[in-house]
């Protein structure tokens, strides 16, 4: 039995006598009250509750209340179910994680293949030993003051930034930066327009917050206009996309595209959320919106690709509203990322020999890319993807092409965990890190494809 499905011969616990273990009848005092029972063993496994119209009128509130109450431990996964079917007890108190994204690696034999990942070869990033040593030489490196961006970063960001601003923050990592403007953002049940297909993490972000997403297709130029404008008429309070080398498609916006998607969105209350995930590694020129709309919009650049998955860095910067709200956020936390990590950053997005490994890492992945596409395409397949540290290639049944692949000792990602609804099943290849016996991998490939 697995955890969503109701138990058919499960406990059940009278409204009486859980409404008797209740002592504040407010939404969040009902929630309080199971989680702790919960958490004491009071509540098992697989008990049935009470249904909100007979707890209800116990607690002398509105079923409104209860279901509200109810609703608040589904999203934490202690209790599953509603409706006719009934709400029963899953389990302890669990904590909220990305399911599309979360890694299940650890349970793969040693020796498999892993190509599920799209992540930098180690050896095509800058050294970074003589990075920490000019970092240390800041006289601020040991302070507590809490500063949005270091004064180095800002200096070394800002002179290939692709717009004017005034509002800079350093963030740990692309997807912290998403998070947070999301978080700062999204009142649950709000909408959010999506360029579709979506990283499986930003989902799980949307997920996180509560947010409704709003699918705008895409096609090699970006989002599509017309679909961008019919997701527009929900109102949604943030619209997020890939401005450039999209991780699915490997689409970049063109200037073209990016007028028709600004004039869209101009004068809308819709915060524009970009994701430069691929950083300095892409190929193409930036042609984001906030290029025409700084003032609504931020960019979120990552240099975990390019310069080292351990800094963790990316830098954002542009509305300043949003800007203000991670901020004040991150009070509550770390309030500030390394000064260290950040000023390391700095020297070496100006040093001579950093920039000369990354415009080499760049011709390399390409290089990889493209062959690997070459020996697809040899095959009969249809590989897309035009820059990126993958391939992705269509196939009859995601679940069982992977199937083929495992059988072979090949870790793969599937598509579906990029899409709000079913989409077209396909597989991703990461190319990014070297593949021992390409050709091998093709023919398996190849005749993963086929199965359905």
């Amino acid at each position: 039995m697995t955890e969503d499905v109701p138990p058919q011969d499960g406990p059940a616990v009278s409204s009486a006598w859980l409404a008797e273990q209740i002592a504040e009848s407010s939404a969040a005092g009902i929630a309080a009250a199971i989680a702790r029972l919960v958490r004491h063993g009071e509540l098992a496994p697989q008990t049935r509750l009470p249904t909100v119209r007979a707890l209800a009128p116990r607690l002398d509130v509105s079923p409104a209340t209860v279901s509200a109450a109810w609703a608040t431990l589904r999203k934490q996964r202690v209790v599953a179910g509603g409706g006719r079917q009934g709400t029963w007890v899953l389990g302890g108190l669990a904590v909220p994680r990305p399911a599309r994204y979360e890694n299940i690696s650890r349970y793969w034999p040693d020796q498999t293949l892993n190509l599920s990942r799209a992540v930098p070869d180690p050896a095509l990033l800058p050294s970074m030993s003589e990075a920490f040593v000019h970092a240390l030489r800041d006289p601020e490196v040991h302070s507590y003051e809490v500063v949005s961006i270091s004064g180095p970063l800002r200096e070394a960001a800002g002179r290939t930034w692709p717009f004017e601003t005034d509002h800079w923050m350093c963030v740990n990592g692309g997807y912290e930066g998403l998070l947070l403007l999301m978080r700062t953002t999204v009142v649950p049940g709000e909408h959010v327009a999506i360029e579709e297909p979506a990283t499986p993490r930003l989902l799980d972000i949307l997920d996180n917050v509560g947010a409704r997403p709003v699918p705008v297709a895409t096609d090699a130029e970006g989002p599509i206009p017309a679909s961008l404008r019919e997701a527009l008429q929900q109102d949604p309070v943030a619209f997020v996309y890939e401005p450039r080398s999209s991780s699915h498609l490997g689409a970049s916006v063109t200037p073209a595209r990016r007028d028709e998607l600004a004039a869209l969105l101009a004068g809308t209350g819709t915060l524009v959320v970009e994701d430069d995930g691929l950083g300095e590694l892409s190929s193409f020129d930036y042609h984001g919106v906030a290029e025409v709309l700084p003032d609504q919009s931020v960019l979120v650049r990552s240099y975990s690709k390019s310069h080292s998955p351990d800094l963790r860095l990316a830098v954002m910067a542009g509305a300043a509203e949003p800007i203000e709200r991670v901020r004040v956020y991150r009070q509550f936390g770390s309030g500030w990322t390394s000064r260290l990590l950040q000023n390391a950053l700095a020297w070496l997005l100006q040093d001579e020999f950093a920039t000369s490994a990354v415009a080499t890492a760049r011709t390399t992945y390409r290089e990889r890319r493209e062959h690997l596409a070459g020996l697809l395409s040899a095959r009969g397949l249809e590989p897309t993807g035009v820059d990126g540290l993958a391939v992705w290639v269509p196939v009859r049944s995601e679940h069982e092409a992977t199937l083929v692949l495992a059988s072979h000792g090949i870790a793969v990602a599937g598509a579906n965990a990029s899409w709000t609804k079913p989409g077209p099943p396909a597989i991703r290849i990461a190319t990014g890190l070297p593949i021992p016996d390409p050709e091998r991998v093709a023919d398996a490939v190849a005749l993963a494809v086929q199965a359905r």
